[in-house]
């Protein structure tokens, strides 16, 4: 069943999933079947920063109310709109489409780190914020990251990691709590 290929869809909601499709009326199937069709055909990535985009450059890159001065580096375009939730961000993005993973034979030149350098050189970028997540892959691609702009003279900074506003020190696995303790600040 093609449903349960869907990440974050098992067997049961699958299930579920086709026998509403099949209750609806045939113009909503349809209906949603030509909306997948068409942002399968209008959605690409943005020239500038990779993100998903049915105009070119998108909305992001060409608002002139955001800084081009500081860009926050992320792995997916799932990330940034995670990043547009919180509505604080006014610099603008680029979107790795993925981490650096030898495990799974993915390299520095698989994801898009010459097009981040070659913005950084084209001059106005003074920061840089590394927001790939705190996993094997992300730690390694920000490291890496951050070891070529250092070299170019860019300040680079790492989105912080630790304990969840509400969340219990004794719930708490020993990696975050480690992170949480490096990435003190004082008050």
């Amino acid at each position: 069943m093609q449903l349960a290929r869907l990440p974050g869809i098992g067997t049961k909601s699958a299930q579920r999933l086709a026998y509403h499709l099949l209750d609806i009326p045939e113009s909503a199937a349809r209906e949603l079947a030509a909306s997948i069709n068409h942002a399968r055909d209008t959605v690409r990535y943005c020239s500038i920063c990779g993100n998903y985009t049915d105009v070119e450059p998108c909305a992001i890159c060409t608002d002139p109310s955001r800084s081009a001065g500081t860009l926050c580096v992320v792995r997916d375009a799932k990330d940034v709109m995670a990043l547009e939730k919180m509505r604080e961000f006014r610099g603008q993005y680029h979107v790795l489409q993925g981490t650096i993973s030898p495990m799974d034979g993915i390299g520095p030149d698989d994801i898009r780190i010459k097009e981040l350098l070659a913005r950084v050189e084209a001059g106005g970028v003074q920061e840089v914020i590394l927001a790939t997540n705190p996993d094997v892959e992300g730690e390694a691609t920000a490291v890496y990251i951050a070891r070529l702009l250092k070299a170019k003279g860019v300040r680079v900074t790492r989105i912080a990691h630790g304990i969840p506003i509400g969340g219990n020190l004794e719930y708490v696995d020993e990696m975050t709590l480690l992170k949480a303790v490096e990435g003190r600040r004082e008050m």
